[in-house]
């Protein structure tokens, strides 16, 4: 395989290998003039001027000038007269057509297909004539001999050209693939730059993600333990002041306050709501209705049905938060009678329902602030893919029903 860079070296030395095969011929021929008749002084002084003529040629077009190699049309000048002086020369000595060969060496400066043909034809009949024993032909076999020559000199310049042709086309194709690679490497570290910038934005966006995430779960847990705590703290300390024992009142109010703060260092912490901390889901669901019962006028009941068993933490935290936010909105707002809660343990998945015979409302409504709550229990449900049904329009009461997969607590 040719390699570019040495190929553009040879192009680079070969006029100065010409002129040193000029040099050479001249030497040769200067010391063989007297074979040929011309080592007379005016012989010698015609070839030493033609001499000179020709290497000043071949020096001023492609040593002073090296771009006009580059120029098909300057170069079919430079090659026409050097080679009309060759001729001249090998007539005048046969071994001048040591620097008449040369004219192989640059046929490929003849891009035009018949200025190449007329410049092998040109160099072939010069070097057929300097192997037959130089010009003018004298006689049949001299002449015989030259045609020979001529034929095999025009065939070895085709090979030689066709050589040449293969060698160019390589050379031409590596090139287009250095520079394809080039743009490859160019494109790849492009590429590289654009997806250090993507890897940058993706966590960026995935740090401000979590912490969204992180502000959404603590407003949960702010909303879902420490308000409804705080909120019935206060309803215990309004009643301190009409009613005739004080100290309940205020020993229930204490405990509702100490519990908003253990939740409040939980919610900052992520550990499981407290009631989980010791008992099972549905020890804590029960629990949860039978102390919002001892707050609250309507009647409660919960059932738990299905195969009890622990579940991942997650799990039963998300089910009990939604048990006490919808206990809560019963209690502000549904003014009901009733309130069932009904905890079912599948093969698959947990279901919470929370039905109630209040006042109900209009999804599709405005509710204001107290949206917050309801948006939570789906924000938590969405969170471990999760649904969140809701049933409900004004006066038939509202049930809200829960389904979260039945994660085992070993899992990951």
């Amino acid at each position: 395989m040719v390699n570019p860079q040495d190929a553009t070296r040879w192009e680079r030395r070969t006029p100065h290998a010409i002129l040193m095969l000029l040099g050479l011929a001249s030497l040769i021929a200067s010391a063989t003039a007297s074979l040929f008749g011309v080592h007379t002084p005016t012989w010698l002084i015609v070839q030493a001027v033609l001499v000179l003529a020709v290497g000043s040629w071949s020096w001023w077009w492609t040593i002073a000038h090296p771009h006009w190699r580059r120029d098909p049309d300057r170069m079919a000048i430079h090659f026409a007269g050097r080679s009309i002086v060759a001729f001249i020369l090998t007539w005048i000595n046969p071994f001048f057509g040591i620097y008449a060969w040369v004219g192989y060496l640059d046929l490929g400066e003849l891009k035009h297909p018949a200025r190449r043909r007329l410049g092998m034809f040109a160099v072939a009949v010069t070097l057929a004539g300097s192997q037959s024993g130089g010009f003018p032909i004298a006689g049949v076999l001299q002449g015989a001999i030259f045609l020979v020559l001529l034929a095999v000199n025009i065939g070895l310049v085709l090979l030689l050209d066709h050589l040449q042709a293969q060698i160019r086309r390589r050379t031409e194709e590596q090139v287009a693939m250095i520079e394809q690679l080039g743009r490859l490497n160019e494109d790849l570290e492009s590429a590289a730059r654009e997806n250090a910038e993507l890897h940058k934005t993706v966590v960026e966006q995935a740090r401000e993600a979590g912490i969204l995430d992180e502000r959404q779960r603590l407003a949960r847990e702010i909303h879902d333990t420490i308000a409804q705590s705080l909120a019935g703290a206060l309803a215990q300390l309004q009643a301190v002041q009409s009613s005739g024992e004080p100290n309940a009142r205020v020993e229930r109010a204490t405990a509702l306050v100490r519990s908003a703060l253990g939740d409040a260092r939980r919610s900052v912490l992520d550990l499981s709501p407290e009631p989980l901390s010791s008992t099972g889901l549905a020890e804590a669901v029960m629990t949860l209705v039978e102390e919002w019962r001892g707050d609250h006028s309507p009647q409660a009941r919960v059932i738990v049905t299905g195969n009890v068993r622990a579940l991942h933490p997650e799990v039963e935290a998300t089910v009990l938060r939604v048990a006490q936010e919808a206990l809560a909105n019963v209690g502000k707002h549904a003014d009901a009678d009733r309130v069932g809660v009904t905890l079912t343990y599948d093969t698959d998945q947990v279901v919470l329902d929370v039905r109630d015979d209040g006042s109900g409302f209009d999804p599709a409504g405005d509710v204001g602030s107290t949206s917050f709550g309801l948006r939570g229990m789906r924000q938590r449900a969405d969170r471990l893919n999760g649904i969140l049904n809701l049933e409900t329009c004004p006066g038939s009461g509202t049930a809200i029903s829960l389904h979260l997969p039945a994660l085992p607590k070993e899992a990951a």
